[in-house]
C-alpha cells in the first residue's frame, strides 16, 4: 500500500472519529484499538493495557450531554507499517452543571495490522507548573500560530 493511501486511511478514521465527537455521549465502538493497547489517560493510573469500557462509560455519564474535542496542529506520519498522529486537542462539555474546557496533548501510535491501522497506543497528558507547585497547567492555550484547526485532516 502507498504512504499516500495509508495517510488517507488513516485521517479517515480520525474523521470518522471527530465526526462522533459531537453527538458523544456513550462509549464508541473500540474497534480500530486492540485489547492489549497501551494507554496513558488524562486520569489515574499512570499506564494500563487495553481501553476499560466501564470507565470510560463511567466518565461519559458525568457530563451534560455530548463532549466536543477539537484538534489543532495535527501532525501524522507514516513509515511502513507504523505510524503516529500528535495534536492539541481542546475538550469542552457540561460537567456539574458548569462548562468546562481544557486543553490537553494527544498522541496515538498506530499499527496496520492484519491490513487494517490499529490504535496500539493512545497518550494524553496536561502539563504541569514546574514550580514546585505540581499544579496541572489546565488554563495553557495553544498560540496563535500553532491554531491551524483540523489542519490536513478536516481539509481533505
Amino acid at each position: 500500500m502507498s504512504s499516500t493511501t495509508d495517510r488517507e486511511e488513516i485521517e479517515r478514521c480520525l474523521k470518522g472519529w471527530h465526526k462522533r465527537m459531537p453527538t458523544m455521549t456513550r462509549m464508541p465502538s473500540l474497534r480500530p484499538m486492540p485489547p492489549d493497547a497501551v494507554i496513558f489517560d488524562l486520569a489515574p493510573p499512570l499506564g494500563r493495557r487495553g481501553m476499560n469500557r466501564d470507565n470510560v462509560a463511567a466518565w461519559l455519564a458525568g457530563w451534560h450531554g455530548p463532549i466536543q474535542i477539537d484538534a489543532c496542529d495535527v501532525s501524522l506520519t507514516v513509515d511502513g507499517d507504523l505510524a503516529f498522529v500528535s495534536a492539541l486537542n481542546r475538550m469542552r462539555g457540561r460537567q456539574g452543571g458548569n462548562d468546562q474546557a481544557l486543553w490537553y496533548r494527544m498522541t496515538m501510535c498506530l499499527q496496520r495490522m492484519s491490513g487494517r491501522w490499529q490504535i496500539v497506543c493512545d497518550h494524553s497528558s496536561v502539563p504541569f507548573y514546574m514550580d514546585g507547585s505540581y499544579r496541572p497547567a489546565v488554563d495553557l492555550k495553544p498560540n496563535a500560530d500553532s491554531m491551524k484547526w483540523l489542519t490536513s485532516i478536516a481539509r481533505r
